[in-house]
């Protein structure tokens, strides 16, 4: 966030410093507030180009294996640009390095789900997700294992049968 406002901040003086020098060498042609009015446009520019690129910078930076299954897309009326082009603030990554399957449950799978938010740490978890019965388990507190692969004191939350995270994490 500090290297963000830093970047924001030179933006400002960048396009300020191409204004000004634009005007000496116009001869002072320019009107006074062009220089101040080049410094926003700057910061504001930057500040949206980095809301902007904040989901390429954030999927690139995740390692092979992992698969974005789903975005969310915001518009605001403070950033009246984002009902031209939604602003994705953040994503649900499933992590296929720690798939495993058991022998005894071939529906089902557990996995790692990432949750990345812009202005927010990156959160996983444990996650068991039964391909068959479209349902979740998600691995909390107290949730354990049986010798057969079921979780007997699990909670299942059901899902709907194209919801993008399940079908990510059942695909094989």
């Amino acid at each position: 966030m500090l290297l963000e406002f830093i970047a924001i901040i030179a933006a400002g003086f960048g396009l300020a410093g191409i204004a000004l020098t634009l005007n000496i060498a116009l001869r002072r042609r320019l009107p006074p507030w062009i220089v101040p009015a080049a410094a926003g446009a700057g910061m504001l520019l930057m500040a949206i180009w980095l809301e902007y690129s904040w989901f390429e910078r954030t999927a690139s930076t995740f390692p092979d294996g992992v698969e974005i299954a789903s975005t969310h897309q915001a518009r605001s009326w403070y950033r009246p640009w984002t009902y031209v082009v939604p602003l994705t603030n953040r994503l649900i990554a499933v992590d296929r390095r720690f798939d495993r399957r058991h022998a005894d449950a071939p529906g089902q799978v557990l996995t790692r789900v990432l949750l990345a938010g812009r202005w927010e740490p990156t959160r996983q978890f444990g996650v068991v997700y039964d391909c068959n019965a479209h349902r979740r388990a998600d691995l909390l507190d107290g949730v354990e294992f049986a010798a057969d692969g079921t979780l007997p004191n699990a909670r299942w939350i059901q899902l709907e049968a194209d919801d993008r995270v399940l079908r990510t994490a059942c695909a094989r």
